[in-house]
């Protein structure tokens, strides 16, 4: 669950992980199993439920916070982690993304370090990963509705019930600069070929240190 991502870490042991939009804990529990101190932010509370009977199964400890990312107690959690982790996705729930890269750099401690990985900007224009999504120019600025993730794995009666989310995508200097911008020392750009075609681009890794 992590091989994508081993190259980012410097190390697993005793080190604090904030585990951005973490979901069911499928890649928080294999950070806890290596080690890792893991704390999942996350706004569903069936998640937490889910996460933490598997971290029990696995006999390793879960801290999960449900909760809006904009509103994570800063009090408890300011300056607190050595990484800041977020995989699978997540940029494009965030209309402002100055003020989410804002927060990840209030978390992370002196000479932290965040972890982003996400779907490559190509993917406004084209489909290439085939989530059924509609597509825009590149540097459309518009906040769209579109459908929940993995709504097209259920049947059309299901899927047409499901609420629907409001999303914003962000080009690759969209993307940079506001990891600039928000004080953070850029250290890497990847860029990861599409699962569907190796030809194009389908997902990107920013690594980047708080100094």
């Amino acid at each position: 669950m992590l091989k994508k991502y081993a190259a980012y870490f410097d190390t697993y042991k005793g080190i604090k992980v904030a585990n951005i939009c973490g979901s069911c804990g499928k890649k928080a529990v294999p950070l806890a199993i290596l080690g890792a101190e893991v704390t999942v932010f996350d706004i569903s509370e069936d998640n937490k439920k889910y996460a933490l009977e598997v971290a029990a199964a696995a006999k390793v400890d879960l801290n999960f916070e449900v909760c809006d990312i904009l509103e994570i107690d800063m009090e408890k959690y300011g300056n607190y982690f050595d990484v800041v982790f977020m995989e699978g996705g997540i940029l494009h729930y965030f209309h402002d993304i100055d003020e989410f890269m804002g927060i990840m750099y209030s978390l992370l401690k002196e000479n932290g370090k965040m972890i982003c990985s996400d779907f490559h900007p190509f993917t406004k224009m084209s489909d290439v990963l085939n989530f059924e999504g509609s597509t825009r120019s590149y540097f459309s600025q518009e906040i769209f509705e579109g459908e929940m993730a993995h709504a097209r794995f259920y049947e059309k009666s299901i899927r047409e019930q499901m609420p629907k989310c409001s999303y914003r995508k962000y080009t690759i200097s969209e993307i940079i600069n506001s990891v600039i911008n928000s004080g953070f020392t850029l250290r890497k750009f990847d860029e990861h070929p599409a699962w569907t075609n190796e030809k194009v681009p389908g997902e990107f890794t920013v690594v980047a240190d708080k100094r």
